[in-house]
């Protein structure tokens, strides 16, 4: 949640103090109640039932509502200071009524109405290749004002649709109907001119040489009853063409062979009239016999989805048709231009206002979603909500509760009064834009718990860190910098435009990028390396040759001769035969101290906690072992190393630990650091077997009697208070008189304490992550330095130059810069989650969701 200016001071440590609060609200100003309550954004509504015996009350404060003012405010005060001592546990309003019995169900059906109007002007914005103005023109409108609009607007735009298919559907018909005019007389034409030339050939071969069967078959043609000549029928129109082959051969088989089939390929692709889709078709012309046959090719036409059209064999008919088809094509094609125009003029229109719109529907019915959660009394005089809010909340509501009375001009305004409750508040902690990355880190994990210390206080450092210590290069830093602070620089820009999904998380996630980088520079400045080049920003090398004869001072050892580099590894270090065992075992070091120290914030994390909540078992039996438990062992391993590294011995920490366990007793011998050694290991060592009892078998026994205490304890009560007791008995029942399971707790221990012992070592050892990480960073980046760059520059040749750096750049930018940037993020991310926050952090809470018309506009954004 964003912050504002008139936030109080920001505190993630401990999640902002909630109370249960209620409210009721007149009901001439309940809707106005719920709205401005909505734009301030800081309650969360309860779905709520009162319980039966208190409508009694509840009737009288009704009542009391009809009284003068200031009497009616004392009445209601009295009375709720005595439903203050009665039962306030709650239950979901109405629980055997469905969400479409409930009073306000009809206003949110008319919304819904008016949202799915307002999506269908969207997607014919969305279709004419227009989209919402942002020059919104703000005019107040009503809701029914706004439904009365809306429903002349879709009826026009309806109607105007309606009109252009019909329209479309007549056009590209006539289309169809001119390329069947056009193919078909083609081939009619040419059928002719062939007949015709056959004729001529024959009459001449006929003229020309006689026959002995002439005369008869002229006879036969002169004596044959000219009724008898059989007439051929036609069907023409237009098949897809990925149906002509089928549509062929169903023909033949149909008929028995008895049709004669002419197709024409057309070769652009045509709008089919029924489906509105281009498609490729042919233009086909059937010839047949008979009715049974011309039955057939119709039904063989419908299901085929062939469109068929009628023609004539008279040549000026044809011409004459044509000439009509093209000029009624001509009327239409200007009659649709126009009507989408009007179209487009209309959308437009309302392309100025629809977000407006949209924004008071949504908001509208979230009104009245929220009003059905509210509990309505008999005489439907008052509304009753019960929510969550912060404390530094409290003024803020009741002036708009009071604000909201002034406006509707109701005669009394709202009641505020705080509940006593003992459910679980929400978690709610104010952030910024800047912090919110990192609580989302933590929150991905689990919600804290109401109260609980807040992991995210400490990653907004630890993260950044962490994941610098992986991805150690100043030249990769800045990189990431320039990108991050390019984020930052176009952030309002960005803001308000629909991300796709990873650049959304990215430009999400720019400060924290922002604060990766920088710490990445730090962490590259300390080893000394920029795209895998060293250089000598601090001063010159503390090493040099050992003699001015010395040529392979690279691989052969060096002479200290100047002070120790002042900042960081000494650059003398990259390229010598030393380099990597140096640079591992410093690495390799440096993330167990880190690993430690941050395992150790975490212990310390549990012991605020468990003061915080007053949990004083857990401060004796599981904060004090667990801290000796770990410093026995890996605190003892982190001292060691600090001192190896400030006394320049040689000591074998490996056999040093390892010797800890198998010979307590022998003596160290060159590997004793540091004089008593021996007995501090035997001690540490005894420490840390009697801190695992320590964590396992107390803590259940003595829950197991606090239990039986206060079990005991309320067996027992006054009899003036025996009818509250009755009243409260089903309330408390799944509360306090939950029968104590021992073995369950004790078997929770026994995991709790094999769970810590053994994550110690695993966790410490995770830590190497980070070694190994930086490791893999590092020499990934030379090799693309030294192979990739180094050698085409080698090679003195231009093109050659050119493509190594095109190499270089893709692979640094690929490689370096977005895997091993998520390579590192990930990694960074498991040890805070699992390394550092099973510490302390428990993160079974839920999240504060109050009803705020900011956040549910937001929502309905990333959704879309």
């Amino acid at each position: 949640m964003a912050e504002g200016s008139f936030w109080p001071a920001m505190d993630l440590l401990r999640s902002e103090p909630m109370q249960l609060v209620q409210l009721i609200i007149p009901m001439e100003s309940a809707h106005r109640t719920i709205s401005y309550l909505g734009d301030l954004g800081l309650f969360q509504f309860k779905d709520v039932r009162l319980p039966l015996k208190r409508n009694f009350l509840l009737k009288h404060i009704r009542i009391a509502f009809h009284l003068v003012q200031i009497f009616q405010f004392l009445l209601c005060y009295c009375l709720l200071d005595y439903l203050d001592c009665k039962d306030r546990s709650l239950a979901e309003l109405n629980p055997e009524k469905s969400p479409f019995q409930r009073a306000y169900a009809g206003q949110i059906k008319r919304c819904a109405e008016m949202a799915r109007k307002l999506r269908f002007f969207k997607d014919q914005m969305k279709k004419t290749g227009l989209s919402p103005s942002t020059r919104t023109i703000n005019t107040e409108i009503d809701l029914d004002s706004l439904e009365v609009k809306l429903g002349e607007l879709e009826s026009e735009l309806m109607e105007i649709n309606a009109n252009d298919e019909k329209l479309r559907h007549t056009y590209n018909e006539l289309l169809e109907y001119k390329l069947v005019l056009q193919k078909a007389g083609e081939f009619f034409n040419s059928a002719q001119s062939t007949a015709a030339a056959h004729q001529r050939e024959f009459e001449a071969q006929s003229g020309g040489e006689g026959s002995i069967d002439s005369p008869l078959l002229l006879e036969q043609e002169m004596t044959t009853d000219p009724s008898k000549h059989v007439k051929l029928g036609y069907i023409s129109g237009l098949v897809p063409r990925d149906k002509a082959m089928a549509f062929e051969k169903i023909l033949f088989r149909a008929t028995r062979g008895n049709v004669f089939l002419k197709q024409s390929v057309v070769e652009n692709l045509v709008v089919d009239p029924a489906s509105g889709e281009k498609v490729e078709k042919n233009v086909f012309i059937v010839f047949y016999s008979g009715e049974r046959a011309k039955n057939k090719i119709l039904k063989i036409c419908e299901a085929y989805g062939a469109n068929r059209y009628p023609f004539t064999e008279d040549l000026g008919k044809q011409f004459q048709m044509i000439t009509e088809v093209s000029g009624r094509l001509s009327e239409l094609k200007t009659t649709i231009d126009v009507g989408k125009a009007h179209q487009s003029n209309l959308l437009q229109r309302i392309g100025f206002q629809i977000e407006q719109w949209t924004a008071l529907v949504k908001q509208e019915k979230s009104v009245y979603h929220t009003l059905n959660m509210l509990s309505i009394d008999v005489t439907k005089k008052c509304l009753v909500a019960e929510g969550w809010c912060p404390v530094y909340a409290a003024h803020k509501i009741q002036d708009t509760l009071q604000q909201a009375r002034l406006d509707s001009n109701s005669q009394i305004g709202g009641i505020f009064q705080v509940l006593q409750t003992k459910e679980s508040p929400p978690t709610y902690f104010r952030t910024n834009k800047f912090t919110t990355p990192f609580q989302e880190i933590v929150d991905a994990y689990g919600v804290a718990k109401y109260r609980e210390a807040n992991p995210g206080v400490f990653t907004i450092v630890t993260f950044p860190f962490l994941f610098a210590v992986m991805f150690g290069d100043w030249g990769h830093g800045i990189c990431l910098m320039l990108a991050s602070l390019y984020l930052i620089a176009m952030e309002k820009k960005y803001s308000n435009q629909k991300l796709g999904d990873i650049l959304e998380m990215t430009f999400g996630g720019r400060y924290l990028i922002l604060m990766m980088s920088i710490f990445s520079i730090y962490t590259g400045l300390i080893y000394n390396e920029f795209f895998s080049v060293p250089f000598e920003l601090f001063g010159p090398s503390a090493y040099s040759c050992r003699d001015s004869s010395c040529k392979d001072a690279y691989k052969a050892g060096l002479v200290k001769v100047r002070d120790t580099y002042p900042f960081g590894v000494d650059p003398v270090w990259h390229g010598t035969r030393s380099e990597l065992p140096f640079l591992n075992s410093m690495k390799m070091k440096m993330s167990i101290l880190f690993g430690v120290a941050q395992m150790n914030l975490g212990i310390i994390l549990s012991y605020f906690n468990a003061k915080f909540f007053s949990n004083n078992l857990n401060v004796r039996y599981q904060f004090v072992p667990q801290m000796i438990f770990l410093n026995s062992l890996f605190g003892y391993l982190a001292l060691l190393i600090i001192v190896k590294w400030c006394s320049g011995s040689q000591a074998d920490l490996y056999h040093v630990m390892i010797y800890m366990f198998l010979s307590p007793t022998d003596d160290l011998g060159e590997n004793q650091l540091f004089f008593g050694q021996k007995y501090l290991q035997m001690l540490l060592l005894v420490l840390a077997l009697v801190a695992v009892p320590w964590m396992l078998f107390p803590k259940p026994f003595l829950l197991k009697k606090q239990h039986e205490e206060r079990h005991q304890g309320q067996s027992y009560a006054l009899l003036d208070n025996a009818d509250d007791n009755l009243e409260t008995e089903h309330h408390s029942s799944s509360h306090g008189h939950e029968e104590f399971e021992f073995s369950e707790v004790f078997v929770h221990q026994l995991i709790h304490t094999i769970e810590f012992v053994l994550g110690s070592v695993s966790n410490t050892a995770s830590y190497l992550r980070l070694w190994a990480l930086s490791l893999a960073h590092s020499e990934l980046s030379s090799v693309f330095y030294d192979k990739v760059l180094l050698f085409s520059w080698e090679l003195n040749n231009r093109v050659v130059l050119i493509i190594g750096i095109i190499v270089f750049v893709c692979a640094t930018v690929g490689v370096l810069l977005v895997m091993e940037t998520l390579s590192a993020f990930l990694h960074a991310m498991r040890l805070h989650w699992i390394e550092f926050q099973n510490k302390f952090y428990e993160g079974d809470g839920y999240k504060f969701s109050p009803f705020s018309f900011t956040l549910l506009l937001s929502e309905e954004d990333e959704a879309a």
